[in-house]
């Protein structure tokens, strides 16, 4: 049997210690169902009214009670987690954080970390407004690929998924799954949420997981959830459209590489 991975749907609030607590008990069930990797959505620890509230809970690399969260919970399951993002102090700059994707090993100690390059800046159709980069501090545009036992692991985040050339360079160096934890808008997933996921997917040949945030939030925020694993060839694996919980799905590794080398696609490239 293909070792399990997991995407994880949450509906985050504003009150951090059950939002650990939330997704202490997903994690949990996730490994119980074998899976080796799981990957939390964006903001999974702390959704506020105001997107500067976030500021309130910024922590500095591998310290304060989030970063503590996901060490023990990664030791305790053995389980590799894709922390979605989390609030990353910047010093240089009080007045923003980086929304950072760490990535802790099974066994517990943090093994990468991603920041968010591309920020939601935006008028959505229907009136939503959204300024990240009144409160985020976008990260240094490079890629992260985390090395494990199952293969690269590609990183992003949310509105990343937009920018086809990221995950490009991410399958050039070496990923074959591809993370988006994200806090995907209701308006914008409906309508983009899936045909983007699947073309990512298609297009570099690779898994992508993708975990979601899901419901009304804090300050009236809608989100889309439907997280989901899509396989290489594009076909949809596993998603769940409501609610709180885990998506689970087996690729085939062998599979995949085996498409690889029959359809080449990315050695076909003629643009760099």
């Amino acid at each position: 049997m293909n070792p399990a991975i997991a995407a994880i749907q949450m509906n985050s609030s504003d009150r951090l210690p059950d939002n650990l607590e939330t997704a202490g008990q997903l994690l949990r069930e996730a490994a119980r169902q074998g899976a080796w990797l799981a990957v939390l959505p964006e903001n999974f620890a702390f959704m506020g009214a105001r997107e500067r509230d976030k500021l309130a809970h910024a922590e500095a690399p591998g310290e304060g009670p989030i970063h503590g969260f996901l060490s023990a919970i990664s030791r305790e399951l053995g389980l590799w987690v894709v922390a979605g993002t989390i609030p990353q102090a910047v010093p240089q700059d009080p007045n923003r954080v980086l929304a950072a994707s760490p990535v802790y090993a099974a066994n517990g100690s943090l093994s990468t970390r991603y920041d968010k390059i591309h920020l939601f800046d935006v008028e959505v159709p229907g009136g939503e407004s959204y300024r990240e980069s009144n409160s985020i501090r976008p990260g240094e545009p490079d890629t992260v690929v985390a090395q494990t036992a199952g293969g690269g692991v590609g990183l992003s985040v949310c509105y990343d998924l937009r920018f086809p050339e990221l995950y490009r360079r991410l399958a050039a160096d070496g990923a074959e799954i591809l993370c988006v934890p994200s806090a995907f808008t209701a308006k914008t997933g409906e309508a983009h949420w899936e045909t983007l996921l699947r073309a990512r997917a298609i297009e570099n040949q690779c898994v992508v997981v993708a975990s979601n945030q899901w419901g009304e939030h804090a300050g009236g925020r809608r989100t889309w959830g439907h997280s989901m694993i899509v396989g290489p060839w594009g076909e949809v694996l596993a998603c769940q459209a409501e609610g709180a919980g885990v998506v689970l799905a087996r690729p085939d590794r062998a599979a995949q590489a085996k498409l690889r080398q029959d359809f080449p696609v990315l050695s076909h490239r003629r643009l760099a």
